[in-house]
Formats: structure tokens, sequence, C-alpha cells
């Protein structure tokens, strides 16, 4: 029996090992899981390949195995994805997050960023309105408006090259002489029990501050980051007045976030 050949295969020969697990991982990047079956009819290798590379990128922390596959590694304490990375993660679910959260926004007021695809997602939203005063410690986000009629605010601080934020005393410096009356928080882990979390303490130290200066506080996050913790705590769920996820989410994660008075909007 002929032996079916990939795409890929027919333009530039069969791929090698590492080319084939970055191509396991685009997958579980793009739609959060795999499956053994699927990949190596796809890819045309056999299955024993197929799993010694899934148990591989497994050792290397990038991915959980599953019985027949695997699915998006469970966030951990060591994790912290670049921003490039993320941005390959649920676009669709993040697009209709930005645009629930558009709504929660009026002209003149004053609306807190932190850093993050979600977030940025939310930036380009906003570019909508004629007139708001943006305070953000995302480089990128800034720049994303800097052809806007905003006031758009950079705080100063030492950039996490990972997420292209600042970071360090110096933002929350500035953060604590502000006013906001939104921030739209991402995040990298929520437990309704124990709250919203994130891999980098610098980072948890400037979202707090941002918390602590805005009026209204709304979580930007897909369904995925619910019952997942990370290094640093940020805030408790009680600091949390709203947030706006997708669909999926389950409806024990809903309840529990309803029974802790946060208001839930699934975009």
């Amino acid at each position: 029996m002929k032996k079916r050949t990939t795409q890929i295969e027919r333009k530039a020969g069969p791929m090698l090992i590492e080319e084939r697990r970055q191509h396991v991982l685009s997958q579980i990047h793009k739609n959060g899981r795999v499956l053994v079956a699927e990949l190596s009819d796809s890819l045309s290798t056999s299955r024993i390949t197929i799993r010694k590379d899934l148990d591989n990128l497994e050792a290397r922390g990038l991915l959980q195995r599953t019985h027949g596959g695997a699915l998006a590694p469970q966030a951990t304490s060591l994790m912290d994805p670049t921003l490039k990375e993320k941005q390959r993660q649920r676009l669709k679910e993040k697009l209709r997050i930005a645009e629930a959260a558009a709504k929660l926004v009026h002209d003149g007021q004053c609306v807190l960023l932190d850093s993050g695809t979600t977030t940025t997602a939310v930036a380009q939203a906003l570019r909508r309105f004629n007139s708001l005063t943006v305070i953000t410690n995302a480089v990128n986000i800034a720049t994303e408006l800097a052809s806007t009629n905003f006031e758009v605010i950079l705080i100063g601080g030492t950039m996490r090259k990972n997420s292209f934020s600042l970071v360090g005393p110096l933002a929350e410096e500035m953060l604590g002489e502000i006013h906001a009356d939104i921030l739209f928080l991402g995040v990298d882990g929520f437990d309704p029990a124990v709250g919203v979390t994130t891999p980098n303490v610098l980072e948890s130290r400037v979202n707090r501050a941002m918390v602590k200066a805005s009026r209204r506080v709304v979580a930007v996050c897909d369904s995925t980051k619910f019952d997942r913790r990370s290094l640093a705590l940020i805030v408790p769920p009680s600091a949390i007045h709203t947030v706006i996820t997708d669909r999926q989410i389950s409806e024990k994660d809903y309840e529990s976030l309803r029974s802790s008075g946060i208001d839930v909007i699934r975009a």
C-alpha cells in the first residue's frame, strides 16, 4: 500500500523530528488538544512515533498527556509563555470577550489596561471611541493606540520581554498616583476559591496596584483559565467586580463566581 504523504512532505520531504514536534505544539495551541490517531494520519507517521513525541513534549512541560492524545498544559508556577505564544491561543474567544468589554466603556472615561493578548484585543476594540484616557503598562498596547485621539499614558518601569509589560517599583509608584474608572485585567489563572494569579511576582505586584487604582475591576479571560493557579496571587475573588469569559465556562465555575458576588458575562 502506497504511503500517503502530507502537503509538507510533498514540498520539502519528510519532516524532521523537531519540526514534527513543533507541528504538534502548533495544533495544541490552535485547538487545545491533539489526538494520536489524527496526528498519525495527517503526518503519515506511526502511532508509536507520535506517542514518543507526546511523551517527549510532556517531559519538557509543553503539553499534558491523556489517553489517546494530549491537551494544552495546565498552568503551573513555572510556566510563563511569551506574548507571541499566547496570541495563537483561542483567538475567536478573545475577540468576543474584547467586544463585550468595550460595551462597558463610555467616551471620556479613564481606562486602565493590563498587558496580555486578551487586553490587547480589548485595546483594539476601544478604537471605536472618540475620547478616552488609556493607561497601560504594556508597550505593545500603547503602540496599538498611538494613532488614535486618545490620551495614552505608558507607565514607567523595567520591561519584561515575555509580555512587553513594564514592572517594578517605578510602575507601582506611578499607579499609586492615578485613579481609573475601569480596569481590564488579563489573567493566567483564576481559581474561584483562591483568586487571580500570574507566573511572575513583579507582574502580580503591578497588577495589584492597578486593582487598587481602579473603581471597577473587570477580569477578561477565556474559560481555560479557570481552576488554574500560578505562582503569584494578584488579588482574591472579592476584589473582582466582573468577569468576561466565553460560553465554554463550566456551570461549576460560573456558579462559583456568581456565589462570590462576581458579575459574569459570557461572550
